[in-house]
C-alpha cells in the first residue's frame, strides 16, 4: 500500500488530521519514566497509549534519540517495534531532515525505511532530485520535502527571489510536478505563515502537506484547516509535539486537537 493511501484510510477511520511528534526530550520527560531502563521508550509508549484514538500519524524527531548514542537508537527502535505491533495502521514519519549525495542517501534509506521501518522521512531539497533519487524511487514509502518551514528564520533563504518567485515556491513546483512521478512526495509547509500555506495550496492543489508549528510555535489549527485543506478535505498532516506530549493530560489535549483537526469540519 502506498503511504498516502494508508494515511487517508487512517484519517477516514479516526476523522483526524492530527500527527503527534514523539520528541522525547529526556530533560522534559516526567520523573517516573526516568527510573525505567528505557525511559524514552517508556514515555513514548505511554503517550501512544494515551493518544492513539485521536491520531493518524506519529513523528519522532531523531535528534532526541541520536543525542544518547546507541541507547537512544535502541529506544527509537523499541518505539517503532511497538507501533508496528500494536498500531500498524498509523503512519510513521522519521523527522530526520536527511540530505546527501546519492550513495550516502542509500545508507539512510536502508537505516530508516528498512531497519527501523518508517513509512516516511523528511528531506532537504538542496542537493536536487538526482541526489534524492534513492528515496524517491522507493514507491512504497513517502518522501516529505522541506519547502516552507515554520522556524522564525525561514525567510532568510526560502524567500530569496528566483525568476520572480520566492525560492520556496520554485522548490514546491519541483516537488509537485517533477519529483512526484511515483506519487510518493509530500511537502513540509509550516503553520506559522498562513499566507504562504494558502499560496502553497493554490500552487499544489492535490499534494499532501506536513504542517509543523501548531501549538507551542504559535500556529493555529483551525486556521491551518481553513487555508490548507485540499478540495477533498484531506491533504494535511498537522503536527503537534510539545503541546501534546508534555501537557498535564496528553489524552485530553489530543482529543481537543482532534476536534479542531477533523477533515470535514
Amino acid at each position: 500500500m502506498d503511504i498516502e493511501r494508508k494515511y487517508h484510510q487512517r484519517v477516514q477511520h479516526t476523522q483526524s488530521l492530527l500527527c503527534v511528534g514523539l520528541d522525547a526530550d529526556r530533560a522534559k520527560i516526567p520523573a517516573p519514566f526516568m527510573h525505567e531502563a528505557t525511559p524514552q521508550f517508556a514515555f513514548n509508549r505511554w503517550i501512544i497509549e494515551q493518544t492513539h484514538p485521536y491520531v493518524s500519524a506519529y513523528k519522532p524527531n531523531t535528534a532526541f534519540y541520536e543525542a544518547h548514542g546507541a541507547q537512544g537508537w535502541r529506544e527509537l527502535r523499541l518505539t517503532m517495534d511497538y507501533l508496528h505491533e500494536f498500531h500498524p495502521e498509523i503512519v510513521t514519519i522519521c523527522d530526520a531532515k536527511r540530505a546527501d549525495i546519492g550513495n550516502t542517501n542509500q545508507g539512510y534509506v536502508q537505516a530508516i525505511f528498512d531497519e527501523l521501518g518508517f513509512d516516511a522521512i523528511t528531506l532537504h531539497p538542496y542537493l536536487g532530485q538526482e541526489a534524492l533519487s534513492p528515496f524517491l524511487e522507493r514507491t512504497d514509502k513517502a518522501s516529505i520535502i522541506l519547502v516552507r518551514t515554520s522556524n522564525p528564520g525561514a525567510q532568510e533563504l526560502q524567500h530569496l527571489p528566483v525568476g520572480g518567485q520566492p525560492l520556496w515556491e520554485v522548490i514546491l513546483s519541483k516537488v509537485a510536478h517533477e519529483w512526484n512521478r511515483h506519487g510518493n512526495c509530500m511537502a513540509v509547509i509550516g503553520a506559522t505563515a498562513l499566507d504562504d500555506l494558502a499560496r502553497a495550496r493554490a500552487l499544489a492543489p492535490d499534494l499532501t502537506f506536513l504542517v509543523p508549528g501548531v501549538g507551542a510555535q504559535g500556529g493555529d489549527a483551525e486556521a491551518v484547516l481553513r487555508v490548507g485543506k485540499a478540495s477533498n478535505g484531506l491533504g494535511l498532516i498537522v503536527n503537534a509535539s510539545r503541546e501534546v506530549i508534555f501537557s498535564a493530560d496528553p489524552a485530553s489535549t489530543a482529543r481537543r486537537m482532534h476536534g479542531q483537526l477533523m477533515p470535514n469540519s
